[in-house]
């Protein structure tokens, strides 16, 4: 663990000292970015992931372009004890946690009966238990405190299964589900929780995506989402208290088309693309 000095005022919500931001899955794509927009905006970080190297170069970076002060944890948040380890790290210097970024995932592309099951597991354990625990581990500090803020990254495939992203996509409606659940159990209470759902997204983990779709993998430019954009509409959503929000016009509509569509006519019309893109 890195800690490093303080160099800007804390950021305060209605009156009140927000505390630290900590972020999970920080060192590349959208967690990257999301630092980045935080930073800017003058939060004190808490950067969490398995890769040190990375997330040192990012905090350094931060660091000098925007005087914040930002401590890394390097962890595996997908191993038992992971998440505790991080919280326990992350607020041993006493300072409060006052935003969650759970932005730490994983995807597995291709047919589910394919898949080995370890694999699978994983990647439960990362999208679904660790944000899980990681929420609550910290949620209660922030009631008690009257202010706080927890930003969940979804997906655009949580409005609907995805056959060949199967697990993936579960695991994403998960998130968005107990996001909009949440919402509604804090109102009141000075704490709010949104929901990030990007579309496709030029990050690392589309090439997984494209290895393992041709559709996807001829997918023009133009429709992949621009990573710093995305973080940019996240912030801005988490903090004027938004639930919920789908990055670009085209995502918007497909979310919409997806909760108004009888759900047999949305699984048949994506078992079709992909049954032919496999």
């Amino acid at each position: 663990m890195v800690t490093r000095q303080k160099a800007r005022e804390a950021v305060r919500i209605g009156g009140k000292e927000i505390g630290r931001v900590l972020i999970t899955g920080a060192s590349a794509g959208i967690g990257a970015e999301l630092a980045r927009e935080f930073a800017r905006h003058g939060h004190r970080l808490t950067l969490v992931a398995r890769r040190r190297e990375a997330l040192a170069a990012l905090a350094a970076e931060l660091e000098r372009e925007h005087q914040v002060d930002v401590q890394v944890i390097a962890q595996d948040l997908a191993k038992p004890g992971g998440p505790a380890a991080a919280v326990k790290a992350a607020q041993a210097g006493g300072e409060e946690i006052g935003i969650l970024v759970n932005n730490a995932g994983v995807i597995d592309v291709g047919r589910f009966a394919d898949a080995q099951p370890e694999k699978l597991i994983g990647l439960v354990d990362l999208n679904v238990r660790t944000m899980t625990e990681m929420t609550s581990r910290l949620l209660p500090g922030m009631v008690a405190r009257g202010v706080g803020r927890v930003l969940n990254v979804s997906s655009l495939s949580a409005f609907q299964p995805v056959p060949t992203m199967a697990a993936y996509a579960a695991s994403k409606a998960y998130v968005l589900s107990l996001t909009e659940a949440l919402s509604e159990e804090l109102r009141g209470t000075g704490v709010k929780v949104t929901a990030l759902c990007p579309g496709f997204t030029e990050t690392p983990m589309i090439s997984e995506i494209q290895a393992g779709s041709a559709a996807v993998r001829g997918l023009p430019k133009q429709f992949l989402s621009d990573p710093s954009d995305v973080a940019a509409q996240g912030y801005r959503a988490l903090m004027s208290g938004q639930t919920v929000v789908v990055p670009g016009l085209p995502n918007q509509l497909t979310a919409a088309w997806a909760q108004v569509t009888p759900r047999w006519v949305t699984r048949y019309i994506a078992g079709v693309a992909t049954r032919r893109t496999v």
